[in-house]
């Protein structure tokens, strides 16, 4: 065979080997097993267009077809709005839209447009919750990082997947910025990838690189990022926080925490810690303090040693400033970053999570309110086994709490309310902390339990718990030992 003979068996060989994505966009990659999308393609480009109804159009929109958008502050609002209006310009219906928690306005949950688009939460956010509660939109139970399995075992596959970055760099690589967690086994599986491109998106590195061949159209849109948080704990907060920080957090531990004033308040009375670190599926601002402080150093981790570990963050400009080009901070899969398993090696792990109501035997609902669907299950019982596995034996995993809500009520219960979901399993509960103390639950029977929940309930309804304790385990509740 001649040399010309060889060359031309080669590329029809290579020729074969090409996928095709869409009609509309052409081939992918080289090879069938290229998925990776720090990889560069050569030779593809990004499509740029005008405006967001633009690039959903020429993405090729239409019924029936499964859409992924990006959420948390990564959420890409402007291609959600093109997507809504275009849609109902073309009449498309049984649009399914998968996300995790979306920030901005959810024009595709209104009453309007609910015969083009529904809304599937992989966990729930304040701007769906009304529609998922009147039966337009639904929801995924699932442990945070179980959701990229979705992806990857093709459970859902994406006809267009919608993402937030920042501009490529010299390299041609974007970042996913603030929100990494699911969004990379969406986009290895998505049909058609269509990007809004923001300079005021932080450039994070780890699992956030996207280089720019893989996006198929782009809109260039810049504008500020959603904020959240910087408000001042409540007296009630600012005591669960001083329980937790001088009494279950460690010098060197590793942190795992939400948004919100718990764990805010928590982290501002941990600045005479030392040697921090943090493995968690989300941060906030608290934590720039504790950097700037030097008490988070991350020195003590033995995976990710001297590195801040993340998957998506909200906050305010002060976090993502902190976030952008900042190699202390490596944003990874959610699937990795939450395995309770690996979670589970960090030293000292300390798991800080929060929850609607706890009952008198441990069991804590943290998903609804009754039938009433309120979030999801999110990171709780990732982190929660995860430290109460802990491989050094030293782990806290955490439920914090005020004992009652905005109205007066007791968040410390008798029994859950019917149909209210159980997140984590009385099993797993090893602390519950309100403003009135600790309730260490480990190793306690029911008795106990109910004796040491009681204690930490708001002394207004500590009678009446009591006498529910006494109906449904016929003994009256006491601290004793075996």
């Amino acid at each position: 065979m001649s040399s010309i003979q060889k060359l031309q068996t080669l590329s029809r060989a290579l020729s074969a080997l090409k996928p095709y994505r869409a009609a509309a966009v052409g081939s992918k990659s080289y090879y069938t097993y290229v998925n990776e999308p720090a990889m560069p393609i050569p030779n593809k480009e990004p499509t740029y267009v005008k405006s967001a109804e633009e690039a959903i159009e020429k993405a090729g929109l239409a019924s029936n077809q499964l859409v992924f958008a990006q959420g948390a502050a990564a959420t890409p609002v402007e291609l959600l709005r093109g997507m809504t209006e275009l849609g109902q310009q073309k009449h498309v219906s049984n649009v399914r839209l998968f996300h995790m928690h979306l920030e901005g306005q959810a024009p595709f949950a209104d009453k309007s447009v609910e015969k083009n688009f529904r809304s599937i939460s992989l966990f729930i956010g304040g701007n769906v919750r009304k529609a998922v509660n009147e039966g337009r939109a639904d929801a995924i139970p699932i442990f945070l990082h179980e959701i990229p399995k979705l992806f990857n075992e093709g459970h859902i596959k994406p006809d267009i997947a919608l993402i937030h970055v920042t501009p490529p760099d010299s390299k041609g690589y974007c970042s996913l910025g603030t929100s990494v967690d699911s969004v990379r086994s969406a986009i290895q599986h998505s049909k058609v990838i269509v990007a809004q491109v923001n300079k005021h998106m932080p450039r994070t590195f780890g699992d956030a690189l996207v280089h720019k061949s893989h996006i198929d159209f782009a809109v260039n849109h810049d504008g500020p990022l959603p904020a959240h948080g910087g408000n001042e704990p409540s007296k009630e907060e600012k005591l669960i926080g001083k329980y937790i920080a001088e009494n279950l957090v460690e010098n060197g531990a590793t942190l795992q925490l939400g948004i919100g004033s718990i764990p805010d308040a928590v982290l501002a009375l941990l600045k005479q810690h030392k040697d921090l670190g943090v493995h968690s599926e989300m941060f906030s601002d608290g934590v720039v303090d504790l950097v700037n402080l030097g008490c988070v150093t991350n020195s003590q981790k033995k995976m990710h040693t001297g590195r801040i570990v993340g998957s998506f963050c909200v906050g305010t400009n002060k976090l993502y400033d902190f976030m952008d080009n900042n190699p202390f901070i490596e944003m990874l899969r959610v699937d990795y970053v939450n395995d309770p398993r690996i979670a589970a090696k960090q030293p000292k792990m300390t798991a800080i999570n929060s929850c609607i109501e706890v009952d008198l035997t441990g069991q804590v609902c943290s998903d609804s309110i009754g039938t009433r669907m309120f979030s999801g299950f999110g990171g709780q019982v990732d982190f929660i086994s995860g430290a109460a596995m802990s491989e050094d034996g030293r782990g806290k995993p955490i439920i914090a709490l005020r004992s009652t809500t905005n109205k007066g009520a007791s968040k410390i219960v008798p029994t859950l309310n019917l149909g209210a979901g159980v997140v984590t399993s009385r099993a797993l509960v090893r602390y519950v902390v309100t403003e009135w103390g600790i309730a260490s639950l480990f190793g306690k029977n029911l008795q106990q339990r109910a004796y040491e929940l009681i204690q930490v309930a708001h002394p207004d309804h500590r009678e009446t718990l009591e006498k529910a304790a006494f109906e449904r385990l016929k003994v009256m509740p006491e601290k004793k030992n075996y």
